[in-house]
């Protein structure tokens, strides 16, 4: 990283960066990759869906009940029939995508800090 990629502090305090619980998941056949339809409680900010391309290392019976970290104030995104609006975090792998997720719970809707 260059100096010329840093950002300031005031760049990363515009992120709202949350923590909710999958209160559900669904298949998603219509996705060009393998991708799950989720439901995520965040507390004060409400449900909100997601469509996330984490088949390869989680069933929907694995998620639901799991508290997740998710970006909520990216603007909604329409994949294929479904608008999602919020992005599920997560590492990139030779395996699949890790999804982050909190060591201990939080109230759904902490704001990362």
């Amino acid at each position: 990283m260059s100096a010329q990629d840093t950002i300031q502090w005031a760049d990363f305090e515009k992120v709202l960066i949350c923590a909710g619980t999958v209160l559900r998941a669904e298949e998603f056949p219509e996705a060009r990759k393998p991708a799950w339809k989720l439901w995520v409680d965040f507390g004060p900010h409400g449900v909100r869906k997601s469509s996330a391309q984490i088949r390869q290392l989680y069933e929907a019976d694995q998620l639901v009940g799991r508290q997740i970290v998710g970006v909520i104030n990216f603007p909604p995104k329409q994949v294929g029939p479904f608008v999602s609006e919020f992005l599920l975090t997560g590492f990139h792998t030779e395996d699949g995508v890790v999804i982050t997720t909190v060591e201990r719970r939080v109230p759904d809707g902490t704001r990362m800090a």
